[in-house]
């Protein structure tokens, strides 16, 4: 890791400590934004979190409530009134666009315009693009990808506020390990790394910078994402607890892409339980413990450890890096990759090549496989074009397939049925200044408050070589439960706002004082939540075969979305379409 030079955020002290200050000794740091110094609800203690059910609970009734906030916040102004001076709007995702798509299915308009291509890709996100380069490096030049946004990416699309660049979606990559060689290879060719007889040199100017990450808890900042605890406190003794058992069930095989990995009975034993039923069953019940577990199924599956797959959590430890308690010396952060605008670098290299291949703006809404080619159909702003390709790759998530293929497989339709999925919000905050911020560990790259509902913020600016003066933009990141997704599209720009606002008026008060722009996206339905019983399914493993000129390709067929599954998927995808046009070398 290398360290960047950053402005350091004034800080206030531990919650309900004193402090002197000027013409004050002894007063008392503001807590909330309305100068009442009642502890924050966001900064839960210990004992306000007692089991995985509980902290289900207590999640779902802070969303609920916030949730419902509008009918009231509507009508309040807070006392800084930021909403009469803030600029704000929601951006990424076009709703109506993919509503359009779902309704136009059945019946494709007359008098389309005629369009051909050898291979049709549909869908730009990190699958589509990956498997385009598959195609190009194949030696097939005739293809062509559709995008429904007006930019490829997918869930690694960029954006920029006034010059600064910030994530719409995914923020990083963990450095790929051996299990994933073309991801490496790929890496290698855009010049990220650099192939030495030690191994892989990894270009230190895109590695995350420290520090890393830091969690709030019991009034103050600390280093890390587990709450530091007495060496001889029964939770560390379940942090051990808990590492010797990922270590001991980590034996059975896990890999990233997970399809390295072996299947096995023992797998799916895994599969059948939730993450919370098979910790309770191995003893692991310290509420520190769970919360954080919880915290890490919501950061990368969308859903809790009451809802994602025993498999699901296990996976996330050991096809990575394991699992190790505070103090242990194998308790090493891992190396990111990471820029300000998030993963969307790599959707842009992995573009560049073909990228005037790629047509946005293209909402494919039906597909007819048929015996010589198949016909797709897709709306291009005001007109309608209809594509003839000899094969098309559907790379969109699996119950967009099962929507505008024209007969789709039965396996796509039995899987699309079982995967519940994720709806994300992301928040992008530009401010005048550095907010007040609690004592403790600096800012760092990730920051996340314990107990709280959010996922937390990344710091947009993190990995600027140079000191950071003037303004600066934090990207807050939030899973919501797949009940709200309906509420989550309703919702005004203005009351999400308020609802980030709320849950970081813990860590700085004054945030809303110092806020002037807001860019938020709704990924109403961002990502399959592995839920016992997917990653076993047999008819998801049963997709990719299922047709004969259409292939599949999307983080979905791996029963969860990272951008390594979506990368191999696609990679995958473009080498079938490849040997079936002849092109077998790839």
């Amino acid at each position: 890791m290398i360290d960047g030079p950053h402005a350091r955020w004034r800080s206030l002290p531990p919650e309900g400590a004193l402090r002197d200050g000027p013409g004050k000794a002894g007063s008392r740091a503001p807590l909330n934004v309305d100068g009442s110094d009642r502890a924050p609800a966001a900064a839960t203690s210990r004992a306000s979190v007692s089991a995985v059910g509980q902290l289900e609970q207590t999640r779902r009734a802070f969303l609920g409530a916030a949730l419902a906030a509008p009918a009231i916040l509507g009508g309040c102004a807070r006392p800084d009134d930021w909403r009469t001076r803030v600029d704000g709007r929601w951006v990424g995702d076009n709703a109506a666009l993919g509503h359009r798509v779902r309704d136009m299915a059945a019946n494709p308009p007359a008098g389309a315009r005629e369009r051909r291509c050898d291979v049709l890709v549909v869908g730009s996100g990190i699958a589509g693009l990956s498997a385009a380069r598959t195609l190009h490096d194949a030696g097939i030049t005739d293809f062509a990808v559709l995008e429904l946004e007006a930019e490829a990416g997918g869930n690694s699309r960029g954006h920029a506020m006034r010059g600064l660049p910030c994530p719409l979606g995914a923020h990083y990559l963990p450095l790929p390990g051996p299990a994933a060689p073309d991801i490496q290879a790929w890496l290698v060719e855009i010049g990220l790394a650099k192939q030495t007889a030690a191994g892989l040199k990894w270009d230190e100017r895109h590695l995350c910078h420290s520090p890393q990450e830091r969690l709030f808890f019991e009034g103050r900042w600390q280093d890390g994402l587990l709450p530091n605890v007495a060496r001889t406190s029964s939770t560390q003794a379940q942090y051990q607890r808990f590492a010797k058992l990922i270590a001991d069930t980590g034996r059975l095989g896990f890999a990233l892409p997970t399809a390295r990995a072996p299947w096995t009975p023992a797998h799916e034993q895994l599969d059948r339980l939730t993450a919370a039923q098979w910790l309770l069953s191995n003893g692991i019940s310290d509420p520190l413990l769970l919360a954080y577990l919880d915290y890490c199924c919501r950061d990368d599956y969308g859903a809790g450890s009451a809802t994602v797959s025993a498999w699901a959590l296990v996976h996330y430890f050991a096809s990575r890096h394991g699992f190790s308690a505070p103090g242990d010396d194998t308790n090493d952060r891992d190396p990111v990759l990471t820029w300000p605008d998030g993963n969307a670098p790599l959707a842009q290299a992995l573009r560049r090549p073909y990228a005037d291949r790629v047509f946005t703006g293209r909402a494919a809404f039906r597909i007819d496989e048929g015996l010589d080619d198949v016909t797709a159909w897709a709306f291009a702003g005001a007109e309608v074009e209809r594509w003839t390709a000899k094969h098309v790759i559907v790379a969109t998530p699996l119950f967009i397939a099962a929507h505008v293929l024209r007969a789709p497989p039965p396996a796509l339709v039995a899987a699309a049925k079982q995967q519940r999925r994720a709806p994300w919000m992301v928040a992008n905050l530009r401010l005048d200044d550095l907010p007040l911020d609690r004592v403790g560990a600096p800012l760092s790259w990730d920051n996340v408050i314990h107990g709280s509902p959010s996922l937390g913020y990344v710091d947009a600016q993190h990995q600027s070589l140079g000191r950071v003066v003037g303004p600066r933009l934090i990207t807050a990141y939030w899973a919501f439960p797949d009940t709200q997704r309906k509420r989550l599209l309703e919702m005004s720009w203005q009351d999400a706002t308020q609802l980030v606002l709320d849950d970081l008026r813990a860590v700085h008060p004054d945030l809303s004082e110092r806020l002037q722009q807001v860019d938020i996206v709704r990924h109403g339905h961002a990502m399959s939540i592995p839920a016992p019983g997917l990653r076993s399914s047999v008819a998801l493993a049963a997709v990719p075969g299922s047709a004969a000129r259409v292939s599949f390709a999307h983080a979905d067929l791996s029963a969860y979305s990272v951008f390594e599954e979506a990368f191999t998927h696609g990679t995958n995808a473009g080498r079938r379409v490849a040997r079936a046009l002849g092109h077998g070398s790839v």
